[in-house]
């Protein structure tokens, strides 16, 4: 029998918990199914593994916090590094708000377990595949000086996203919450470097 979206959804939360409490590795099926208030016969059933459902609560977060950031929605005619301020500002916040979905995605991105490292690669590609593809879109109208390579350019400001990103999520383990000042620290970083991309190749 079908879960109802409502069930589905308390469920989803509960092993969310679980996950986020344990990490993949040391939750058991048993663990899951306890905090969901369901049998282990229906974790299977519903969800086929703890793998499966590992994935479905991961894909989860991920479209949760892509929702935050207005990924599927236009944004054309919003300045290219306002953009990149305000959704970075916004993804921070949502995080801090939701620790749990931080925490599962901070081990999901530095701690995977070997054995879903290949099928991690996959959800991360598509993910990052589709925010390329929107910050595509609102640098195509930044002015460029004579000269500089719009492609190139993208790829040099996608590196430093990239470093960003990184460093953070590997800031983010040890943190036990993510403070005002964190946060600051991170867009000043951010905002400082792309001035400087900035100034050498906007017109």
């Amino acid at each position: 029998m079908p879960l109802q979206r409502y069930e589905k959804e308390q469920i989803l939360d509960a092993c969310l918990a679980v996950f986020a409490r344990y990490g993949y590795e040391k939750t058991s099926t048993a663990m899951l199914a306890e905090a969901a208030g369901i049998s282990k016969a229906l974790i299977f059933h519903h969800f086929g593994s703890k793998e499966a459902l590992y994935f479905s609560i991961l894909e989860r977060c991920m479209e949760k916090v892509m929702k935050e950031l207005r990924m599927d929605e236009p944004l054309e005619g919003e300045d290219f590094f306002t953009a990149l301020e305000r959704m970075s500002r916004v993804k921070l916040a949502y995080l801090k708000k939701n620790p749990n979905m931080y925490k599962l995605l901070t081990e999901a991105f530095y701690g995977t377990p070997d054995e879903l490292k290949a099928e991690m690669v996959e959800k991360i590609t598509f993910r990052i595949d589709r925010r390329d593809q929107v910050l595509e879109r609102l640098f195509a109208s930044v002015p460029l000086k004579e000269g500089v390579n719009r492609r190139k350019a993208l790829e040099l400001i996608q590196v430093v996203l990239k470093h960003v990103e990184n460093k953070t999520l590997s800031a983010m383990t040890d943190q036990t919450e993510l403070d005002e000042a964190f946060m600051e620290g991170i867009i000043d970083e951010m905002n400082d470097l792309l001035a400087m991309i900035r100034t050498g190749i906007e017109r």
